[in-house]
Formats: C-alpha cells, sequence, structure tokens
C-alpha cells in the first residue's frame, strides 16, 4: 500500500513539474502584449480617487472561497515595481491586480509618502453575503510629488499607477 501512494506522489508530482514547465511561457492571446483600453483614475473611485487621506489604515479579510490559484506569469510581474527609463527621467511603474472589483470600488491615496490602494466588494442576495477587500500599501521614494502620480485601470482588471521619480531618488 505504501509503495502504491509513493508511486502515485512521484507520478502527481511529474506531472505538476510538467505542467509547471509548460505553462512558464504562456501568454493568454489578450495577454499584455494585445492592446487594451485604459481608464483614467478619475473615472473609477469617485471624483477625486487620488486623494489626501488621514484616515486609520484599515485591513479585512476578503471572501477566500471566491478566488482559486491561477498560474499566470503576466501578474508575476504585478507585485514586484518597475522603474521605467524615459527621455525626460525615470518613473515608478506599480502595478496591481484588482480584477475582480468594479473601477468604482478601487480607490487610490496617499498618505504622507505612502500609496494606498484599497478596493472594497459586497454582493448581497437573500440567500448570502459575499464579500471582499483588497489593500495593498507602498512605500513611495522620498521627495515623489504625490500631484504627479497618475492611475489607470485595464479592462482585465490591472491597476498601474505612475510617478515621476525625483531626482534624489534616481541618485540613491
Amino acid at each position: 500500500m505504501r509503495d502504491r501512494f509513493e508511486s502515485e506522489m512521484r507520478r502527481v508530482e511529474d506531472e505538476m513539474q510538467r505542467l509547471r514547465r509548460e505553462f512558464e511561457g504562456y501568454r493568454p492571446s489578450s495577454g499584455p502584449s494585445a492592446p487594451r483600453p485604459s481608464y483614467n483614475h478619475s473615472s473609477f473611485g469617485g471624483p477625486s480617487a487620488l486623494q489626501s487621506y488621514n484616515g486609520p489604515d484599515r485591513h479585512y479579510g476578503g471572501d477566500l472561497m471566491s478566488t482559486r490559484p491561477v498560474y499566470d506569469p503576466y501578474l508575476d510581474n504585478l507585485k514586484s515595481p518597475l522603474i521605467k527609463d524615459e527621455s525626460d527621467g525615470k518613473t515608478l511603474r506599480l502595478r496591481f491586480d484588482v480584477a475582480q472589483y468594479k473601477p468604482e470600488e478601487v480607490t487610490v491615496k496617499t498618505v504622507d509618502n505612502r500609496l494606498l490602494v484599497h478596493a472594497k466588494h459586497e454582493e448581497k442576495t437573500p440567500s448570502r453575503t459575499v464579500y471582499r477587500e483588497y489593500n495593498q500599501e507602498f512605500m513611495l521614494p522620498r521627495g515623489t510629488n504625490p500631484e504627479s502620480i497618475s492611475s489607470t485601470l485595464s479592462t482585465d482588471g490591472v491597476l498601474t499607477v505612475e510617478a515621476p521619480l525625483p531626482q534624489l531618488a534616481i541618485q540613491q
């Protein structure tokens, strides 16, 4: 019995390794290289989605049962900041996966030198209530002008926040 179990576990692990290798280069046909319309940050989260905020920062758990793990290398890049070199200086580009939220449920705010991304979804029916909340906080480089931060939301739910880097941050 034990040998059969170990054999089956090896077979499953081999299959998982094969699938990981197969999906490493996977890009959906409507993936990052396909052009997508995007929304200016003023079209989600109210008329002034990018604003100063002096309230407490709260974090609530989301509806974990409604999410499922999906391997997508495109989404791996969402967790790391990218510094894009442009002709007029360097730009910090952050990306967040908010695909589970409607544009009006997503807000982007700055508090001191922190960028706060918040999304909240609540759905009530007579038989159930679904509640999801997303919070991400990112420390902006010292000297970043909050007025120069821009954000866009793509139709596939990727929020991109860009800010020109101050010369002080570029030299460090």
